[in-house]
Parts: structure tokens; C-alpha cells; sequence
């Protein structure tokens, strides 16, 4: 069993340490994929113009009424995908509105 001293705790210290660092200024710190709407670039995380056209089409539909379930329905019937090439489902809907408006960054 490591001790709280020993060499791959430290390194994981370091590491953590430099993800924070870069997070809070405004780097991309690599925690898997970026949220839709974003991609990393050189170490940045900046717009996804493709995503960001979804990501509109979703704002609209929502501030129409429509329920989240038809907006998932909506963009599958068109062939929209997920940033990972999957159909939308409700939940990854709910997502991007929490991360748009703030409630989920």
C-alpha cells in the first residue's frame, strides 16, 4: 500500500496540481472529451462552429416549448449526432441547456 509520501502519490499531487493551474486559466486540462460545443486546440479549449449549430437548433426548440424529448426526437429524425456519433437521447438534451445556461459549466 502506498503511503501519502510515496513517489505515485506525488506525481498524481504534480499532476492534479498542473490541471488545475491550466483550468483556472482558461486551458483545457484534459479531462476526456470536452463538452459538446467545444474541442481543444493546441491545449485551448475553443467553439466547435458544427456543435454550436446544434447547440442553437436545441436553444431554439427549448424556448419554443417543446420538451426535451422532442428536441431529441426532432434532431434524430434529421441525423444529428452526439459528439460521439450517437443518437441524442433526452438527458444529453438536458445537458446542453444546463451547460448553457450556466447551471452545469
Amino acid at each position: 500500500m502506498n503511503s501519502p509520501n510515496s513517489e505515485p502519490n506525488k506525481i498524481w499531487e504534480r499532476l492534479e496540481t498542473g490541471r488545475r493551474n491550466k483550468a483556472a486559466s482558461g486551458g483545457y486540462a484534459g479531462y476526456g472529451s470536452p463538452a459538446f460545443g467545444k474541442k481543444a486546440v493546441n491545449g485551448e479549449l475553443v467553439n466547435n462552429p458544427q456543435e454550436q449549430e446544434i447547440i442553437e437548433l436545441i436553444r431554439r426548440h427549448h424556448k419554443s416549448g417543446k420538451s426535451l424529448q422532442q428536441i431529441a426526437n426532432w434532431l434524430n429524425q434529421r441525423g444529428y449526432k452526439t459528439k460521439r456519433g450517437q443518437q441524442w437521447q433526452r438527458i444529453s438534451i438536458k445537458r446542453v441547456l444546463d451547460r448553457l445556461y450556466g447551471k452545469n459549466p
